[in-house]
Order: C-alpha cells, then sequence, then structure tokens
C-alpha cells in the first residue's frame, strides 16, 4: 500500500513539475456574474477567439486563462444567458470581470445571441448532467410546484422506487449511497412528505451537477453519485421578492443588498397543507412540512468574501393525533473565499449538518428520537498552472455522532422506561489531488488520487463472538441465526475501535474524433465508510445511519464507463451515449426475518455481501426553437450476492445473485417544452419503467388456525410497469412587463389518465369465500393543480 501510494505521489509530481515551468507569460481572471443581481455563475464559458482556447468558471464564478501578450477578442457564454464579446488589451496580468444579462436585451456589449445547452465535447469529463436555475424552472411542472429531484429523475440512469418513495437510484445504487450537497452540507434525507415534494426550494437554487461516474476526487464518502447544489448568492443590486401560491403549498423569497455591490441576504421559505389529498379526510390525519433557505454573501475586498449560509426544514404527519411523526434537515455553512493570486484560488468551509427523527406514540405512551449530526472542515484549492493543466487538491475532515435511538415516557403514567441505544461516533479525514490535462488540441485527460481514512470511535460497550461472527449457521435448519455473545469489551472515549484507509484513483479521457464528436472513457474507486440501515427499496425516515466497524465492512466501488457524445446541426441537438459497469464490494445485507428497529446489536443480522450493476444510457436533446426537451433511455441491471462463507453456508437468497429491490431494467422519460407566445408555455413528462423488484409467497402452510405464507427467492417477482403523463400549461397575463409586479398562473395535471400505479402488493385470505387474493396499493391517481406565481 505504501508503495503504491509513493508512486502515484511521484507520477502526480512529475506532472505538476513539467506543467509549471509551461506557464504562459499574463493572465487574464476575474468572475462572471449576472448583471441584473450579481448573481455569480457557476460553468461560465470563456472564449478566446484569436488562440480557439477556452476554460469555464468555478462553483463560485471564478476563470484564469493564461496567454501571450496581445489583443484578444474574448467571447463570454452562459446557458440561458446572452452571449457577449469583448476586446481585450493583455501586456500584463488583467483582472476582467463580465456582466451577461438574461434573454436578448442588450446592455453596453454586444449580445450574439442565447446560450444554449449542448452536449461536452471537449473536456474528459462524462457521466455528469447539470442543470442551472433557469433550466429547471423551463421544465414541465407539477402541482404547480418546479422541483430539483423530479427533473433529475427525467435523466438517464436516475429512478425512484415509485410514488410516494423518498431518495432516488443512481445506476442500480442503493439511495443512501448517493452524496447530497447543498452548499457543500450533507443533505440526509432529501424529501419531504415521504418523496412527493423535495428539500430543495428552487427559488433559491442557482445550479446542481449530478456526478453518476467519472467523480472528481474533492467528493468522497458514496459509491453511486453525487448532487451536487449550490444556492443563490441573493441579488447585492436590488431588493427583489418572488413566491407562488397553490392548492398543496406555498413559498416566498427575499433577496437584497446589505451594502449595494458589495454583500446581499437571501432567505425564503415554503409550507405545506398537503392532508389535503392524502384520501384520509374523515378522520383527524395530517401531513405537512415547512423549510427556510437563507444565505448571507459578503465581498470584504477584490481577493476576499465571505458567505454564511443555512437550511432548516420539518415534516409533521398525524395519524388521530395517536401518531405524531416529525423528522427533518438542519445545515449551517461559513465559507470563506480566498484569491492568493490570480492562478490561485481557495475556499475555507466549516459546516454542521444534522438529521433529526422524532416519533411520538400515544397509544403506547413513548417519545423516539434519533438521528446523525457531523461537524466537517474542508479546504480546497484550485490552481490554474497553465491553459493545459489545472489542479484541485484540499482536505476534508469529518466528525459523526450518531444517535441510533432514545425511547423517552410521554408522561409519568406511561409503563415504558427511558433507553438509550449507544451512541456511536467516527472520525473521517481524506487529502485529495486532481488534475485536468490537455495533452493535444484532440486530447484530454483528467486523473486524480483521493486518500481516506475511518476511524470508529468510542466511548462503547460492544459484544465479542465466538471466531469473531456475530452472525452464525445452523445447518440443520439451513438458516442464519444471531450469534450469542460471549462477552463484552469497553472503550473509552475518542479510543479507537475500528479503523480503515483506501486509496481512491479517479481517471478519465476524452479524444475529440471532430469538432462535434467525441469519445470518452473514466474509471472510479470509491469508498463509503457509512451504511443505512433499511430493508426497503426506498429509504424511510425511520432508518438509521450506522459507521463502518469490525462487522460492517466499508463499501468499495470500482466504477467503469464508456461514452460517446455528438452535437448536430450546429448544436440545435445532441446525443449523449454512454455504457458503464459498476460492482461494489461488501454491500451489506440481511438475514431472514432480521429486526432493524431499535436494535443495539444491528451485527447480529447483517452480512458483507456484493453488488454488481451495468447498463446503457441515451440522452437525445433537441436544444433550441419553440419546441424543446430530450428523450433519456436507461437498459440496465442491478444485482446483489451474498454467498455463504464456508463450503455448508448456503448465504443469502441460496448464493445466488438476486435483483435489488432497485433494478429497473427498462426507464424511459420523455419531456418536453412547448412556447405557443409570450403568454402561453406548455409542457409535458412521459415516465415509463420496468416495475420494482418484489418476492411473492409460492406456497402457503396451516399452523393452527392461522395459515402462514412461505416465500421464494428474493426480488423473483416485479410490480406491474409503472407508467403516468403529467402536463402542465403556464400563462402570463403580461409578458411584456419587466419590473414592478409580475405574474404566471401554472396549471398542471398530475398523471392525466389516471393511472393507478402499485407502490406494493400485499396477499390476504378473502373473508367471505376464503380464497388466497392480491391487494394492489396505489398512492396517486389524477391530480389536478393550478398556482399563482409572482415576483417583484
Amino acid at each position: 500500500m505504501k508503495q503504491t501510494t509513493r508512486n502515484y505521489l511521484t507520477v502526480f509530481f512529475l506532472f505538476i513539475c513539467s506543467a509549471i515551468f509551461a506557464q504562459d507569460k499574463f493572465t487574464l481572471s476575474g468572475s462572471i456574474a449576472d448583471s441584473g443581481s450579481n448573481e455569480t455563475l457557476i460553468g461560465a464559458s470563456v472564449y478566446i477567439k484569436e488562440l480557439q482556447i477556452a476554460t469555464t468558471t468555478n462553483q463560485y464564478g471564478f476563470y484564469s486563462i493564461s496567454l501571450p501578450a496581445g489583443t484578444y477578442t474574448v467571447q463570454v457564454s452562459y446557458v440561458s444567458f446572452g452571449t457577449i464579446e469583448e476586446t481585450v488589451e493583455l501586456q500584463a496580468n488583467v483582472r476582467k470581470n463580465f456582466g451577461l444579462t438574461s434573454g436578448t436585451e442588450e446592455l453596453q456589449e454586444v449580445i450574439i445571441e442565447g446560450n444554449k445547452p449542448k452536449a461536452d465535447i471537449r473536456t474528459p469529463q462524462m457521466s455528469v448532467n447539470r442543470l442551472t436555475a433557469a433550466e429547471i424552472k423551463k421544465m414541465p411542472v407539477v402541482l404547480g410546484e418546479v422541483d430539483v429531484l423530479k427533473s433529475i429523475l427525467q435523466l438517464p440512469g436516475v429512478t425512484n422506487a415509485g410514488e410516494g418513495a423518498s431518495g432516488f437510484n443512481v445506476r442500480g445504487g442503493a439511495s443512501d449511497q448517493n452524496l447530497i450537497l447543498l452548499d457543500e452540507a450533507t443533505i440526509y434525507n432529501s424529501s419531504h412528505l415521504f418523496g412527493f415534494f423535495s428539500v430543495f426550494n428552487s427559488d433559491a437554487i442557482k445550479d446542481l451537477k449530478l456526478y453518476k461516474g467519472g467523480i472528481p476526487a474533492r467528493y468522497g464518502g458514496r459509491v453511486a453519485s453525487v448532487l451536487d447544489i449550490y444556492q443563490k448568492e441573493g441579488n447585492s443590486k436590488e431588493f427583489h421578492m418572488n413566491g407562488g401560491i397553490g392548492l398543496i403549498s406555498s413559498r416566498l423569497l427575499a433577496e437584497g443588498p446589505i451594502v449595494k455591490d458589495r454583500g446581499s441576504f437571501l432567505i425564503g421559505g415554503r409550507t405545506s397543507y398537503a392532508h389535503l389529498f392524502l384520501k384520509l379526510t374523515d378522520n383527524n390525519n395530517s401531513a405537512s412540512f415547512y423549510d427556510l433557505n437563507t444565505k448571507i454573501s459578503y465581498k470584504l475586498t477584490d481577493n476576499n468574501n465571505l458567505y454564511l449560509s443555512g437550511y432548516f426544514g420539518r415534516d409533521l404527519f398525524n395519524i388521530n393525533d395517536n401518531f405524531k411523526n416529525t423528522y427533518g434537515n438542519t445545515l449551517v455553512n461559513l465559507r470563506w473565499n480566498h484569491l492568493f493570486s490570480n492562478k490561485l484560488f481557495s475556499n475555507l468551509s466549516m459546516i454542521y449538518s444534522d438529521y433529526y427523527y422524532g416519533l411520538t406514540l400515544d397509544f403506547i405512551g413513548f417519545n423516539w428520537d434519533s438521528g446523525i449530526k457531523n461537524y466537517n472542515f474542508k479546504y480546497d484549492f484550485k490552481h490554474y498552472i497553465s491553459n493545459n493543466t489545472k489542479l484541485d487538491y484540499g482536505m476534508n475532515l469529518v466528525y459523526y455522532d450518531f444517535n441510533p435511538g432514545k425511547i423517552t415516557p410521554i408522561d409519568d403514567e406511561s409503563s415504558i422506561n427511558e433507553d438509550q441505544l449507544d451512541k456511536k461516533y467516527a472520525f473521517e479525514p481524506a487529502f485529495y489531488i486532481d488534475a485536468e490535462q490537455k495533452l493535444t488540441d484532440k486530447l484530454s485527460v483528467s486523473y486524480g488520487l483521493r486518500y481516506s481514512l475511518f476511524y470508529r470511535l468510542g466511548s462503547q460497550t460492544l459484544n465479542t463472538y465466538a471466531n469473531n461472527q456475530a452472525v452464525t449457521w445452523n445447518n440443520n435448519l439451513k438458516i442464519y441465526e444471531e450469534a450469542v455473545p460471549t462477552g463484552t469489551v469497553s472503550y473509552g472515549s475518542g479510543e479507537t475501535i475500528a479503523d480503515f484507509n483506501n486509496l481512491e484513483p479517479r481517471a478519465a479521457v476524452s479524444y475529440q474524433l471532430t469538432e462535434d464528436q467525441s469519445i470518452k472513457a473514466s474509471y472510479n474507486r470509491m469508498a463509503q465508510y457509512l451504511h443505512l440501515i433499511s430493508n426497503t427499496a426506498s429509504a424511510t425516515p425511520l432508518d438509521v445511519w450506522a459507521p463502518s466497524d469490525n462487522f460492517i465492512k466499508p463499501q468499495l466501488l470500482d466504477q467503469y464507463a464508456l461514452g460517446y457524445f455528438r452535437n448536430f446541426k450546429e448544436d440545435a441537438y445532441s446525443l449523449e451515449a454512454e455504457v458503464y459497469y459498476k460492482k461494489v464490494k461488501n454491500r451489506i445485507d440481511y438475514i431472514d426475518g432480521a429486526d432493524l428497529i431499535a436494535n443495539n446489536a444491528i451485527e447480529q443480522v447483517v452480512l458483507n455481501g456484493r453488488s454488481r450493476a451495468y447498463g446503457l444510457e441515451l440522452l437525445l436533446r433537441k436544444n433550441e426553437g419553440k419546441f424543446t426537451g430530450w428523450i433519456s433511455y436507461t437498459l440496465s441491471r442491478s444485482e446483489q450476492q451474498t454467498p455463504g462463507r464456508t463450503p455448508e453456508e448456503l448465504g443469502i437468497n441460496d448464493g445466488q445473485w438476486y435483483k435489488t429491490g432497485y433494478d429497473k431494467l427498462h426507464n424511459l422519460s420523455v419531456t418536453s417544452a412547448y412556447n405557443l407566445s409570450d403568454k402561453w408555455q406548455f409542457g409535458a413528462i412521459f415516465t415509463l419503467q420496468s416495475g420494482r423488484p418484489v418476492t411473492y409467497p409460492d406456497g402457503q402452510y396451516q399452523y393452527g388456525d392461522i395459515i402462514v405464507p412461505s416465500y421464494g427467492l428474493r426480488n423473483a417477482n416485479r410490480l406491474t410497469a409503472y407508467h403516468h403523463l403529467d402536463v402542465s400549461a403556464t400563462y402570463v397575463p403580461k409578458p411584456e412587463k419587466k419590473k414592478g409586479w409580475q405574474g404566471e398562473w401554472v396549471f398542471s395535471i398530475y398523471n392525466l389518465y389516471n393511472r393507478q400505479n402499485a407502490a406494493s402488493i400485499t396477499f390476504r385470505q378473502n373473508e367471505d369465500n376464503g380464497n388466497n387474493e392480491a391487494v394492489r396499493l396505489s398512492i396517486f391517481g389524477v391530480i389536478p393543480s393550478v398556482t399563482y406565481n409572482f415576483k417583484f
């Protein structure tokens, strides 16, 4: 391991040294922002026409490009904004900021044309989908509100477990294998109302990227994907408000300057009254959520910026006042951007993230509290060594505090005794370096290395087991059983219980076949030290997070991808096609009959297995004209295997590969938008997926007067195919009005043809005739909605 580490570092050192000596003489650098609000733009393009070279802005709107002395035509563009050109004379290092305007409204610069999305041909980055706030808001809406998670579900390789299911699945991975970041802070539950809304207020979102593969080394801790979302900074020029009033939810956002052109604030809130559509209006049930987004941005000097951002959200669920459920996220992030030079940019972040889950059962008489907190220190550097070489490097230190569950009596009359499951603690430091190089006009590469460590910490008293096996095999009954502890061992506060370390190399290459097409390939090795203890296909609020230890090993991913990318007819159309294969070691599996709730010895029901997924993804876009949209299709397979540890053991599912609960063989999505006029815009989304794998009973036996079903191999059956059509129409009464009060009406219909998609199928005995019968549970039928959106 040490020799491998030295080899990697030697390669990086040689590349860095060779790049430093090739630096150009002068540097053009600065920031690119929305001219109307000073909101920085992520991924904006800076193109030098004379030399035909380009760069893009980083996550904070900063760019840097090195050029020989001379006079250049600089072209600046960004999706959904105008493209501008400006002449810059470079005889020394120049700091130049650019402002772009949306649409085709002219400023002092010359607007050439509106910029449009297209396939990324030149960079080695692949398996990435990016959406700006403007693109998200143009998508067809459901229930009158644009939703970030609903938008990424229309992309290839992304599915969920069905209606009313929280989380999302990427390339056959589980929902807990996704790293979800909001302003760099980790979101542990991304859904409101058990999956029908996301926690992301689209009014507060500036940019998002979904990494399905080719994941840069600055990200770690998950093995399926990274969803990286940034909030807006707020308008530092003028005060504005916008919001919406709908049948199910309402929202309001305010932003404006603290000090004009230097400091800004943003505060936005949402609330819902979703119990109106739960079909349970004949009793005292309710479900609702609320959340709050905040951000303060301040420019201390030209080289220093401070940001303080936060999020607070809660879901409230009540059944007849007997069952009360509260859960949600709390995030705070203090960031400092510093520019050391025109080629070295840094960002330091101190982050607090908390996911809380609370449950009250009045009819039993207890309260249940659980959750996970983390404290994160990040220091990242972006180094523009030359036009052909860019480096990212930094460190990330995370401390975890796990609360698996605490039970307390509601009052003095309760028969419940207070009990606290063992709290768990962990520390995860990581260090990384990433390089992106343009080797020739057609060949570009990126490569990186992340070194991650994980320490499972005390204090805690743990069970010990014979042969260090917490799960035993009963060879007579051919089943796994919980092992009987042989003793205990105690660890003091901060004492290391278990430790791990992993090298995580990343590499990608792009070869440009022509100006309009390229092929790409990538490889990822990633480690995940956290596990969501859940035996459902969709994450639920009751699931708890657990750290790796002596029994639950870290998940290790190896993913390979190959892709073809092409733009057609002057970027009017684009095509992205990728194939991938990935395998994960130490994917946890559960013994039959595992009790996961309030289990203080979870190692007694968990085994370490493995998983694999492979597939084909296609994305065809129409990027311009009155009619725009895309078609995405995924053909894929996701499987899991837990073989026996000895020749006598059969393993889970007889040691065979079986389909995971998020395996979807076919996944088709058609997303379209049509601008009829300035007053009317229409949208539609059609979704078709293979049914989710499930396990049906294959027989039954009678025990006394009770009929007990028996089940066959895991996930050998499927629910019926899942599909629905959603449509929307947006009416703008006064489209010519650009100042003052501006409003629009959004009419939408979810599930237009009232498809009764099966969320689950249960089996029972008919009380009248005694026959066995299957009962399908459908959550949502057709749902019409109207929302009024406004801004001023």
